[in-house]
């Protein structure tokens, strides 16, 4: 792949209202910077032309629609990067979103004047990998890498995860979870020590029971590229723990900087809808080979959402299947007959969902819920209210979970335990999505065919 100034092999986008000599000498311009300019892409308008596109001997690509022109483009070629020396009105700023999504997805570069999006991150790991990705930030990334990797222990496997995140250890940290999960009291220790003790690193090996390893990452552009990361070092340490499949969680919108075999895309059900449709977002789709959505059920789940999720799908004729799922809280200690203080980022919308489920199926009574484990500040008003109506606070390991929420329960006497949220499919088999993704990674589909 080359980079941004690197000679590349180029696809160019046209359009017929531009004059064909202006293009002609557009291309003859690129050429004479160094790039191999091997066919050209149109993509409509007519006002300049007085008969079917011709730019010299370059060949030009045609479909029923922009996208359409663009894939064949893009099968016949195979080129490094896309330049797009089309304009308005036949390309918009929408219709010039989509067109770098479906160029970035086939591992092709995008650029114009004075823009240009790097194609993402082609690095192999050596090691059957599936990467985890969310439409954005609270998703449930992180329930969903935890029961994929229990899915691969079930069968035998020996899963690692890998998790990126923005409070993440600057070099890369190994937890054996399958051998001892992380306590409460070692969690407080490194919090003591001025470490993020609620990283993902440690949630995974909490949640999941199987080793995990730690890394950063600062940023994340459009496509989802962090700028900085440690994620190469943090793969180097997983591979010396010999997994067979090695799970690549991201963060926020941050996507692995590195190729999988297969990638699984969480879709948060209360993500807004412009995070889905517009920009950059469909490129997530495009690149996945399962969608979750998580938190599938009223009151969170936005009518607007899901109707954005399924017109991008189709706009853009995503094929990969769709599995809906809820979440439910599994506390990972006794609880039943405690008065328990429930302490979640969930939204408040979810509360009373969660209160009958642990109650119903657990067996404490939940006292009071907080919804502020994000928020430092209200959670420490919500903790000093509930002081003395509870015995135990169950706990996501998550945001302030340790540093706050924990201490403060400690410091009142009561206990911590923590819980991991299940997601549990409501319609299509959960279990059998996972082996497909397995099954995928195991291949070996490194390459992935533009969609």
């Amino acid at each position: 792949m080359t980079g941004a100034g690197e000679p590349a092999r180029v696809l160019a986008l046209v359009d017929g209202e531009h004059y064909p000599p202006v293009l002609i000498d557009a291309i003859e311009h690129l050429r004479a910077r160094g790039d191999d300019v091997v066919a050209a892409v149109m993509l409509g308008g007519g006002e300049k032309l007085r008969a079917p596109m011709a730019l010299g001997d370059l060949p030009v690509h045609t479909g029923a629609t922009q996208l359409d022109a663009l894939r064949e483009g893009l099968r016949a070629t195979g080129p490094d990067l896309v330049v797009d020396v089309s304009d308005a009105p036949v390309v918009g700023v929408r219709e010039r979103f989509a067109l770098a999504c479906v160029s970035l997805a086939s591992g092709a570069a995008y650029a114009g004047g004075g823009f240009r999006f790097d194609a993402l991150p082609a690095g192999r790991t050596g090691v059957p990998t599936i990467a985890v990705i969310g439409t954005g930030k609270r998703t449930g990334k992180t329930a969903v890498s935890a029961a994929l990797a229990r899915h691969a222990a079930s069968r035998g496997m020996r899963p690692i995860i890998v998790a990126m995140g923005r409070g993440g250890p600057a070099e890369p940290v190994v937890m054996h979870g399958e051998i001892a999960r992380p306590t409460v009291a070692d969690l407080v220790a490194l919090a003591d020590a001025g470490q993020h003790a609620a990283s993902d690193v440690y949630e995974d090996a909490l949640v999941a029971g199987v080793t995990t390893v730690g890394a950063r990452r600062a940023g994340a552009g459009l496509a989802g590229i962090p700028v900085h990361d440690t994620v190469a070092r943090a793969i180097e340490a997983a591979r010396a723990e010999r997994p067979d499949l090695l799970i690549l969680e991201g963060s926020g919108t941050a996507i692995p900087p590195f190729a999988a075999g297969a990638t699984l895309l969480v879709a948060g059900g209360a993500t807004p809808a412009r995070e889905i449709e517009e920009a950059l977002g469909p490129l997530r789709l495009l690149i996945s080979d399962l969608v979750v959505v998580t938190m599938a059920e009223e009151p969170i789940l936005s009518a607007e959402t899901l109707s954005a999720l399924n017109s991008t799908i189709g706009e853009f004729g995503v094929t990969s299947p769709v599995v809906s799922t809820v979440f439910r809280p599994i506390p990972l200690g006794d609880v039943a007959g405690k008065r328990v203080l429930l302490a979640t980022t969930a939204p408040k919308g979810a509360g009373q969902v969660l209160r009958r489920h642990l109650e119903t199926v657990h067996g404490p009574t939940v006292v009071g819920i907080t919804h502020h484990l994000s928020d430092r500040t209200e959670l420490t008003r919500d903790l000093a209210r509930a002081e003395g109506t509870y015995e135990v606070l169950v706990t996501e390991l998550k945001a302030a979970a340790i540093d706050v929420a924990a201490r403060a329960a400690l410091d009142a006497g009561a206990d911590v335990v923590f819980f991991d949220n299940e997601p549990v499919s409501t319609g299509a088999d959960l279990g059998a999505a996972f082996d497909g993704l397995i099954s995928r990674a195991l291949n070996g589909a490194l390459e992935q065919e533009p969609r």
